[in-house]
């Protein structure tokens, strides 16, 4: 395993334009691949250690540990890259158990003919992404596959934070009366890979909604919000969210479909496409789910950030024979909202 720290200085890039197997396979040119692009963006004094594994600081608290692998395309859309995708993504998963990230490593599989100048952009785009983030990458691999075998890049990151608190914050842990709250408008980031994987064009353009949670988890963890469980809107979205949390949970969950904030483009497109909104993924938005008596308190919070200032009460968890998720519509009729089973859309994130 090839650490990214393997030399210390940074140097302009002097080696091919493109990748090739040579990159990955521990000489001269990988040690150049590691100095002149990993190196001279991640940079942390764990990384300068240039030892096999980061060592890393005690934390009070419990530990949480995350990872997952993203193979994005286009690499770059509107709102975006793989890069800035794999930070927060990772990010957000350290987040929804309450955590405050801290650390991150980074896997790459590069694929040969792959372009430096791409893979410099993605990695500088890495490190701005782990700047805002407030966490540091510390460790890191390089794989080169063969022409063909690894459609450019793919990044795994994974990410240890630390649980300040002593909540247990799970779907396990929802109760029946709980509010539901949504932290702003679904559906643009799979809309706007779909848009610039087809190229179609829309009068405004639509931004994914990649972003960082946990400043905002954090100040609701600060403020005394008793969290009862967290869950960002990925795959699947906010349908299969809410599927997921009533059968651990084993209540229902009823939301109500006109508090759902869906922008109009989105909306269209979705039509355009034969997408439920619902369904489309999203990368920068949760659902909390809290006491009742302190739905409005959570909204206020979550009001003042950037990331959520959309936030709105969706729905209320109930008791009920059937751990399933009702959707009520705009002339009052429920239906169930159940989950797909496949995928509307594949390599979103």
């Amino acid at each position: 395993m090839d650490h990214f720290s393997s030399l210390s200085c940074g140097l302009p890039f002097e080696g091919p334009e493109k990748i090739m197997l040579a990159h990955g396979g521990g000489g001269r040119l990988m040690q150049q691949l590691i100095q002149s692009v990993f190196q001279q963006s991640f940079s942390s004094p764990y990384l300068a250690t240039e030892h096999d594994s980061a060592v890393l600081p005690a934390q009070n608290g419990r530990l949480a540990f995350t990872t997952d692998s993203y193979v994005v395309r286009p690499l770059f859309f509107p709102g975006g890259d793989i890069g800035k995708l794999a930070v927060f993504g990772t990010v957000n998963d350290l987040a929804m158990s309450g955590a405050r990230p801290l650390f991150l490593s980074v896997g790459m599989i590069l694929e040969e003919g792959f372009p430096i100048q791409t893979l410099e952009k993605i990695v500088q785009s890495m490190q701005a992404a782990a700047e805002r983030s407030g966490v540091q990458i510390v460790t890191g691999d390089t794989k080169v596959v063969e022409r063909g075998k690894g459609d450019e890049i793919f990044i795994n990151t994974s990410g240890i934070g630390v649980i300040e608190h002593a909540l247990d914050i799970q779907p396990t842990n929802v109760r029946e009366g709980d509010a539901i709250i949504l932290s702003g408008d679904i559906g643009r980031h799979g809309i706007a890979i779909m848009a610039a994987r087809a190229g179609i064009e829309f009068e405004t353009t639509i931004q994914s909604d990649c972003a960082p949670l946990a400043e905002m988890v954090l100040d609701l963890l600060q403020s005394g919000i008793e969290i009862h469980c967290l869950r960002d809107l990925t795959r699947g979205g906010l349908a299969s969210a809410l599927n997921e949390i009533a059968g651990k949970s084993k209540y229902a969950i009823s939301i109500d479909e006109d508090q759902i904030a869906i922008e109009s483009e989105v909306r269209g497109a979705c039509e355009m496409l034969g997408l439920d909104p619902l369904y489309v993924a999203n990368e920068g938005r949760c659902i909390a789910i809290v006491p009742k008596d302190q739905a409005l308190r959570t909204m206020e919070i979550m009001r003042g950030h950037e990331v959520s200032i959309h936030a709105n009460r969706i729905g209320t968890v109930q008791a009920s024979p059937s751990a399933r998720v009702f959707l009520k519509g705009a002339i009052g009729v429920s239906r169930i909202l159940d989950l797909l089973s496949g995928e509307q859309l594949p390599r979103i994130c």
